[in-house]
């Protein structure tokens, strides 16, 4: 019986991991093993009964009372509205023009697109597919090599899960209880690196294999006559919008939740300017965040069960002597748990590995000691910020790579499977060598949050 009750965290994890590779919902998993290994924990003496009766009270404190989880549905709200309205696409529209005479010009216009949809807003599956019906079409039409147009559509429309204001981030920042304002700040420089990465990588492989990525020819006269004026209306909103949210955060003027409100009332106020704003545009945009919203609360919620049954067991101090068990220092900790995120990534989209994983693994981070690299107060943004960068491969890695199956669905047949897998290959190396670099040099993590949160 000793044997059992010592052995019980390591049962449920492994138990919630054979329940994870059924098949079954996520957040129908989740709920299941708790309940069970509550009823077990309470016929084995390890959870009394009046801690059984908390959990309610822990969900709804843990969850659905959190002021900080306010920010996820406006900032939804705020994404799927400008997808809906089509702002993002002039954006789209104007960059492939200004950009066309470029070797790879359509290809840095796709990534700087991303990069500006992902400062505005983190819905990942509006902006692969509208990346992929505005950009694979034309790519292809133009000569570029199927692999190098999807690996950036699919690279470029998953920037908006690291670079703030991420959906991400917020539930990061509620699990591990992180400043999250400075936790954006965080991700801000990681996020424009990784997207530079992107670009130098685009602009070689244009220059050395030009076949792959043949340039546009020139604007005619009368394109050019109107182009000026379609830059600074195309870019004014979207650079509205991004300084109304980001530039409130970064001035200490809101709060990441405050500032929520502030983007998706922009939001709706840009839909209006550009005379986009329908009863159906809203009521689509109103509908699609609902659904978004509803997935991603209902994991949230049974993760939150499971986090506190599994503490009530004893699962925290399980994984922590664990850790230490291992004997590999506190860098070969850090390796391990690297590893392991980056192989739940070919399996598992971010909110399950975000809302599993980082309740388990945060009691190991709190005790790691790496010196003078990266001091005990910082070290958990640090680790925020690795885990984001490295959960931001889920997407693009096979066999269940979320970002893979979106660009696929809309493309249809322009492009093979194989060749959106054999694309994405190249985008994903580049991920792992920024994230090589954040863990080389923490300063680009966090030096701007010294800077700007002082």
């Amino acid at each position: 019986m000793e044997i059992l009750i010592e052995a019980l965290p390591a049962l449920m994890f492994g138990t919630l991991l054979v329940g994870l590779f059924s098949g079954l919902p996520v957040a129908v998993v989740l709920g299941g093993v708790t309940v069970i290994f509550a009823v077990i924990a309470i016929a084995l003496g390890e959870m009394r009964l009046v801690q059984a009766t908390l959990l309610p009270n822990r969900i709804f404190g843990g969850s659905i009372e959190k002021q900080v989880l306010v920010a996820a549905p406006m900032f939804i709200f705020m994404g799927v509205l400008l997808e809906k309205s089509r702002i993002a696409e002039d954006l789209l529209v104007t960059l492939q023009k200004l950009l066309r005479v470029v070797p790879g010009g359509l290809a840095l216009a796709v990534t700087l697109m991303g990069t500006i949809l992902a400062a505005a807003t983190g819905i990942i599956g509006a902006s692969v597919v509208m990346l992929t019906v505005l950009a694979i079409p034309t790519m292809l039409r133009q000569g570029y090599s199927p692999e190098l147009a999807t690996g950036t559509v699919a690279s470029a429309g998953t920037l908006g899960i690291l670079i703030p204001p991420s959906v991400m981030l917020v539930f990061m920042g509620d699990i591990l209880t992180l400043n999250l304002a400075r936790l954006f700040v965080s991700a801000l420089v990681p996020g424009l690196v990784l997207a530079g990465v992107y670009m130098i990588y685009i602009l070689v492989s244009s220059a050395l294999r030009p076949e792959r990525a043949p340039a546009a020819p020139p604007l005619s006269p009368e394109e050019k006559a109107g182009l000026f004026r379609e830059a600074v209306v195309s870019f004014a909103l979207p650079f509205l919008l991004v300084v109304a949210v980001l530039g409130s955060i970064l001035g200490g003027i809101a709060t990441p939740t405050e500032a929520a409100g502030v983007g998706a009332c922009a939001a709706l106020l840009l839909g209006l300017l550009r005379r986009r704003l329908s009863a159906r545009v809203l009521g689509e945009a109103m509908d699609g965040s609902i659904r978004t919203l509803a997935m991603l609360f209902f994991i949230f919620v049974t993760a939150t069960g499971f986090a506190y049954v599994f503490r009530v067991i004893g699962g925290e101090h399980f994984i922590v002597e664990a850790a230490r068990s291992l004997d590999m220092g506190d860098w070969g900790i850090l390796l391990m748990l690297m590893l392991m995120i980056f192989a739940l990534g070919f399996f598992f989209d971010w909110v399950e590995i975000t809302l599993i994983m980082l309740p388990i693994v945060a009691p190991i981070v709190q005790i790691m000691d790496l010196g003078d690299h990266v001091a005990r107060a910082d070290l958990i943004y640090w680790f925020a910020v690795l885990m984001a960068v490295n959960l931001q491969t889920s997407f693009l890695t096979p066999p269940f790579g979320f970002a893979l199956f979106f660009l696929k669905g809309a493309a249809g047949d322009l492009v093979s499977i194989a060749q959106v897998y054999r694309g994405i290959i190249p985008f994903v190396v580049l991920q792992l060598v920024v994230l090589g670099m954040l863990v080389w040099q923490p300063a680009l993590v966090l030096w701007l949050p010294e800077q700007v949160l002082r």
